[in-house]
């Protein structure tokens, strides 16, 4: 299959003079926009806006939240010569083709891990992007451990002959004292439709039926 090159030139552009496009379908929330500014204020530039020309002048293609951020500096700006059909499946498939991609939660912990987290800005971006594909959740669930089970003297079943009573992991989880609350109710509740009686086996569906898309 041969490739076309549709980059017409970089050009370095006043960024208020680009167009926004009308189609475009991204917003842009404050934690965006801060997390944004964080990157920017710690690299700059390092990537270039897209935009094709029109007689009317550039319209974007991607960069719409850069472009307003910098209203007066110049910036880099690839210049394409797609046609506005050509532009609109830009515009719909950019973000959604990037998202598709799968994580390596492995390198993307030790990613984190050695990155300079000054920035507030930016250390919160840090944060959402380990909240959002479990990193510290993952470590914690493969960290080896040589604690056992030890059951207490009051418990009227002997446990410690269970062979399956003996292989359990534990799990800590920090709170405070709404979320705990909140939590607790949940899983209760949770408990009573799903005739599930402990509460580890609520938080363990509740984990596979949201994995699978089910409510």
């Amino acid at each position: 299959m041969q490739i076309r090159d549709r980059i017409k030139e970089l050009r370095r552009v006043k960024a208020s003079d680009l167009i926004p496009n009308p189609k475009n379908w991204r917003t842009h929330p404050v934690e965006q926009q801060d997390a944004l500014r964080g990157v920017l204020a710690e690299v700059g530039y390092a990537d270039a806006l897209i935009a094709r020309e029109t007689p009317e002048g550039l319209v974007l293609v991607d960069g719409h939240l850069r472009a307003e951020t910098t209203p007066d500096s110049e910036v880099p700006v690839l210049v394409l010569d797609i046609n506005e059909a050509e532009a609109d499946l830009m515009l719909a498939t950019l973000d959604p083709l990037a998202a598709m991609a799968d994580a390596d939660m492995e390198r993307l912990g030790a990613l984190l891990e050695g990155l300079d987290k000054n920035n507030e800005n930016l250390s919160v971006l840090l944060e959402d992007i380990s909240d959002k594909y479990n990193v510290s959740l993952k470590e914690l669930l493969e960290q080896d451990t040589d604690a056992a089970y030890k059951a207490p003297d009051d418990w009227l079943v002997d446990r410690d002959d269970d062979p399956e009573f003996r292989t359990l992991k534990a799990m800590v989880l920090h709170f405070s004292q709404d979320d705990y609350d909140e939590w607790m109710e949940a899983c209760y509740k949770l408990g009573e439709k799903w005739d599930i009686e402990n509460l580890s086996g609520v938080a363990l569906e509740a984990v596979r039926r949201a994995s699978n898309g089910v409510s």
